[in-house]
């Protein structure tokens, strides 16, 4: 067992770091206010080679293995605690990975350079306004005709909307589940890439989140919209099963960001509690605080090195040498904890605050309520806790069959 770096992850690790230090934690307020991740940030990960770095070279990316990309996506979260930026950051990893592995070559050499070049967004479109957790209900279809496909349906809470109509110059659009022998079920959903900017049939909605302030959440109706066959990522009705593979790599990636904003969070604590005194001393000296921080703490990097095992896991079965079971375990088992865990030690250390705490003004609170959004993002945690029993017990004990 290995738990050292390699040089090259310690020189990315360091890079991004200084990046986050320099250009991004002190814009974290302004990002969730403005509802809005600069384009001078997202030029700068671009510029960093850190925007779908899971992509081939060929096509801009830098065919980074997981554990890496867990490096960047912990010190992005270590500068915006908020985590929209990380959030911006892992959805492109997970998609452009699928994408970039199972898409055609037309589609790849025409959207990938794109996302790596930060000029457009690749996201998930998964969920629908009655179907979440149970993917094989949803009802967006997509019938070939003439050497198209055509999509019928709806999606919604989905992340990137704005950042592809509004922000980014050539847009972006989504990995979309879509049924294309709904008789099948799950196994007759298929995987599209569905442009969304200037794609006629195409409806936005734009939703208020209360967290995570800097990316933005929406959904889209789909009205009789075109796509070329070519845009079909691998074969038809076997998109269940290339969607679930980029939810594991989503998942890991999240136990580390939100690990990692937690941490942040838990510092700013530490430091205030080194220097706030009550009756006559520092109430770092307090068993209270000091038990709840140990514990806290503790937890964090329990999950943090979870959900590294799991991207390490992750990388090995795309080698062949773990399989997908196992894979997609350790990535709920990592999903599953992180975020609670955040929330919980996030909200002990707010309370170190006092009073002080529950103003704008202690900027906890952004990290409060974005480690709470991945509670539901890419599997609730009801979900991930089917997987892992489901995992440990065998398909004979499945609870929804």
């Amino acid at each position: 067992m290995e738990f050292e770096l390699t040089d090259e992850q310690k020189m990315v690790q360091e890079m991004v770091r200084e990046f986050g230090r320099s250009q991004i934690q002190p814009l974290v307020k302004k990002i969730d206010e403005e509802k809005k991740i600069p384009d001078a940030i997202i030029k700068g990960l671009a510029n960093l080679g850190l925007l779908g770095m899971t992509v081939s070279p060929p096509y801009g990316g830098a065919g980074a293995d997981p554990v890496t990309v867990g490096l960047v996506a912990e010190e992005l979260a270590r500068a915006d605690f908020s985590c929209a930026v990380p959030t911006f950051f892992l959805v492109q990893c997970a998609w452009g990975f699928i994408l970039n592995k199972y898409g055609q070559e037309e589609a790849k050499q025409a959207i990938l350079p794109w996302v790596t070049k930060g000029e457009a967004f690749i996201g998930i479109a998964s969920t629908e306004p009655d179907a979440g957790s149970d993917v094989a209900s949803i009802k967006t279809r997509a019938e070939k005709r003439d050497g198209t496909y055509i999509l019928n349906g709806e999606k919604m809470f989905i992340s990137g909307l704005k950042e592809i109509m509004n922000q980014l110059p050539r847009g972006g659009g989504y990995v979309t589940l879509a049924k294309t022998d709904p008789a099948k079920g799950a196994r007759g959903i298929s995987l599209f890439y569905v442009p969304l900017k200037g794609t006629t049939g195409i409806t936005t909605t734009f939703l208020e989140d209360w967290g995570r302030k800097g990316i933005s959440t929406g959904g889209f109706a789909l009205e009789n919209v075109a796509i070329p066959e070519t845009y079909l990522i691998g074969e038809e009705n076997q998109g269940f099963y290339y969607a679930m593979e980029g939810f594991d790599l989503a998942r890991a990636i999240i136990a580390v960001v939100s690990s990692s904003a937690a941490l942040s969070a838990l510092h700013q604590a530490m430091d205030y509690m080194k220097i706030r005194k009550a009756f006559g001393q520092p109430i770092a000296r307090f068993e209270a605080l000091q038990f709840k921080l140990a514990e806290n703490w503790a937890k964090l990097e329990a999950a943090r090195l979870l959900g590294y095992k799991a991207l390490w896991t992750y990388g090995l079965e795309q080698k062949g040498e773990k399989s997908r079971f196992e894979t997609t375990k350790l990535c709920a088992a990592a999903k599953m904890l992180a975020p609670v865990f955040a929330f919980e030690a996030i909200n002990d250390a707010i309370q170190c605050f006092g009073a002080f705490g529950y103003t704008e003004e202690c900027p906890l609170h952004l990290a409060l309520r974005g480690v709470r959004s991945y509670y539901w993002a890419e599997g609730t945690l009801e979900i991930m806790k089917i997987i892992v029993g489901r995992e440990l017990l065998g398909k004979d004990f499945i609870a929804y069959r």
